[in-house]
């Protein structure tokens, strides 16, 4: 059976979070082309050129008392819809019409995002401590532009 997800938030900043949302961006090799990160030494390059993360996750965690909402994180894309569980490293989906990405590796959580966890408990979303909770990065396989609102199918 084919996971039909759709996008639920485009996140974008100027390097810091919270990222905010915006309607539409271009996804490029090198992540969303109005992006920045706030260390290019650790988040760039093909590998790590987009954030993902899920809306279900995230309201879990909002059940359990953390102050996250979408784009507090540093995510670029708030997926909703998906089985995150399937979501591993060599996962691809397709976004929209023309954009396919491919899952490269899971994000460790780092102290820019404390606010959003109760006490800062970052490992919360820690793939070690807490498998399945961890936001994913991935690289652009087929460019093109994300709307909020478009499918995202996991093809392999």
């Amino acid at each position: 059976m084919t996971t039909i997800g759709h996008v639920f938030q485009i996140n974008v900043s100027d390097g810091s979070v919270p990222k905010q949302g915006i309607h539409s961006s271009e996804i490029t090799d090198a992540g969303l082309s109005e992006d920045r990160v706030g260390n290019p030494k650790k988040q760039s390059g093909s590998s790590s050129a987009l954030c993902l993360y899920s809306l279900e996750k995230i309201l879990a965690l909002q059940k359990e008392g953390h102050p996250i909402f979408p784009g507090s994180c540093g995510e670029n894309l708030t997926l909703t819809g998906i089985e995150w569980e399937d979501v591993k490293i060599g996962t691809r989906l397709k976004i929209g019409k023309d954009i396919l990405i491919e899952i490269t590796g899971y994000c460790k959580p780092c102290a820019k995002i404390i606010g959003s966890f109760k006490g800062g408990d970052i490992t919360r979303v820690f793939q070690e401590s807490n498998p399945g909770w961890s936001r994913v990065y991935a690289r652009v396989l087929s460019p093109g532009k994300v709307n909020i609102g478009d499918e995202v199918i996991i093809t392999g």
